[in-house]
């Protein structure tokens, strides 16, 4: 199986089950509050992991982010740092946590439209239709939602954070050559601070020492561990392919939900479950393979000397894979199946 396929459903599972975990705090503080907890958690730990690394004398192993990356970074932290976890917070008091899990898979779909018309990353009808399947049983899940009276003000919430990090997660591939780790820490400490002060600056309360730990931990696992191999995947898949496989994490989320909080799905909820099922089956069995032509590139991230990197080089090297360091890359035109990812961004 591909790396970044492993990478993906990797980051999927543990942000699956973070959600219904998420939901069991909501009662705890206010949503700003949590989501800050969650995201310092995240940022913290990861900042202490490099703290140790840097200590053990071990040698960096990605490309630090350059000044240039800044912009696409500071995007990205608004939009799924501070925007998006702050209405999945508050959405979920609203809505049962096995429903928001499902409907989370609309950040998939989101994050594929926006890449597929905005960044123009390639796709076919097949995953055409996985989409579609997925948007139908989100539209589902929501109509289950719907009161008699009044708007799902809860399913909207959390359709608005799937959108803002949608759009966190096409900026964040713009960026995803440089260390993964570095990208999840800053991402974390500045949502987190930011959020955590909002809730505090609006009259939130701190919960308790033991709430602050577990949403702590949940964060490091949820957030910050999931992002980083996330990051990994987006480098390696492309943004639509990595959401499309992300997509699990609502089913994993879903199926923690019904036993943890003790709820019993709607009708609709295992009709949707079967659509999304579907949906994501397709994207799964989809094989992209063309001829395709690499352009002169050049750019620095973790690699082996495969086909797509035989360059000399400007330095003493002893032989060791994989390193990393700036490289050149050769126009070369061949056909093997691929995703858009960092070396195959061309035109079809």
């Amino acid at each position: 199986m591909h790396k970044g396929i492993i990478q993906a459903l990797a980051a999927a599972i543990l942000f699956g089950i973070s959600t219904p975990m998420a939901k069991a705090l909501t009662g705890a503080t206010s949503p700003l509050i949590l989501a800050g907890l969650l995201y310092l958690g995240s940022g913290l730990g990861l900042a202490t992991w490099r703290g140790l690394r840097r200590l053990s004398g071990k040698p960096a192993d990605a490309t630090p982010l350059l000044r240039q990356d800044f912009p696409w970074l500071a995007g990205a932290v608004l939009a799924g740092g501070i925007l998006a976890p702050a209405l999945l917070m508050w959405g979920l008091q609203f809505t049962q946590g096995s429903t928001a899990s499902l409907l989370l898979n609309l950040e998939g779909v989101l994050t594929a439209l926006l890449a597929w018309f905005v960044f123009h990353e390639n796709f076919d009808r097949r995953i055409a239709l996985g989409m579609l399947l997925i948007v139908t049983a989100g539209a589902l899940l929501s109509w289950q939602q719907v009161p008699i009276f009044g708007v799902a003000w809860g399913v909207l919430a959390i359709i608005g954070a799937c959108l803002f990090w949608a759009i966190d997660n096409n900026l964040t591939r713009k960026i995803s050559a440089s260390d993964a780790s570095q990208i999840a820490m800053i991402k974390g400490l500045a949502a987190g601070i930011t959020n955590l002060s909002l809730g505090i600056a609006i009259g939130g309360q701190l919960p308790t020492a033991g709430v602050i730990a577990a949403a702590g931990v949940l964060g490091l696992f949820g957030y910050g561990i999931s992002l980083v191999l996330f990051v990994l995947a987006l480098r390696n898949l492309g943004s639509a392919r990595t959401a499309a496989y992300f997509s699990i994490a609502p089913f994993a989320g879903a199926a923690l939900a019904l036993p943890l909080l003790g709820e019993t799905p709607g009708a609709l909820f295992w009709p949707a479950t079967v659509l999304m099922g579907i949906g994501v089956w397709l994207h799964f069995s989809e094989r992209h393979e063309h001829s395709h032509t690499h352009e002169p590139m050049q750019h620095a991230h973790r690699h082996t000397h495969d086909e797509h990197h035989q360059h000399p080089h400007d330095f003493p090297w002893d032989g060791h894979e994989a390193h990393t360091h700036e490289h050149v890359h050769a126009p070369i035109t061949h056909s093997h199946h691929h995703f858009p990812d960092m070396h195959h961004r061309h035109r079809h």
